[in-house]
């Protein structure tokens, strides 16, 4: 499935609620069922900087089939759980995609969905760095080619 098709999803789920309990409902919902992340990879090096919680990526590139383009795959975690549903958002987005899809991808769900509008500016600061680092992610390897 595509970013934006998956973005199209999203927006889908969200706005099928009026209020945004409900939705911050979905987001904690969505962090609920992010796979566990590693203890051994809640490193300083594996955490983003800018974030008021603790929110650490890792990534890795894998090729799905021999025939396959190799995607980037994410894993992810933080102590908030709030900000966990966002990291299991960003991971549903950007997981399985290309690196180059993901350094060229128009993110315009965060804006339709209003989820910047409806966080505090220090979780809209870590929200921009974790979708920083997860671009940086993508470009290093799209830069391997």
């Amino acid at each position: 499935m595509s970013i934006s098709e998956i973005q199209d999803e999203i927006i889908d789920e969200f706005t099928s609620f009026d209020d945004w309990m409900d939705r911050y409902s979905l987001l904690i919902d969505y962090g609920n069922g992010l796979e566990p992340f590693p203890e051994a990879d809640k490193t300083d090096k594996n955490l983003i900087d800018g974030c008021q919680s603790k929110v650490w990526f890792t990534c890795e590139l894998v090729q799905p089939t021999p025939d396959a383009q190799p995607v980037i795959v994410y894993h992810g975690d933080s102590d908030a759980i709030l900000v966990k549903g966002i990291v299991a958002l960003l991971i549903r987005v950007l997981s399985g995609q290309t690196p180059q899809d993901i350094v060229d991808a128009d993110l315009h769900f965060l804006d339709d969905i209003q989820l910047r509008e409806h966080l505090s500016p220090t979780r809209t600061n870590g929200l921009n760095a974790m979708l920083q680092q997860m671009r940086l992610f993508a470009l290093t390897y799209a830069q391997k080619k």
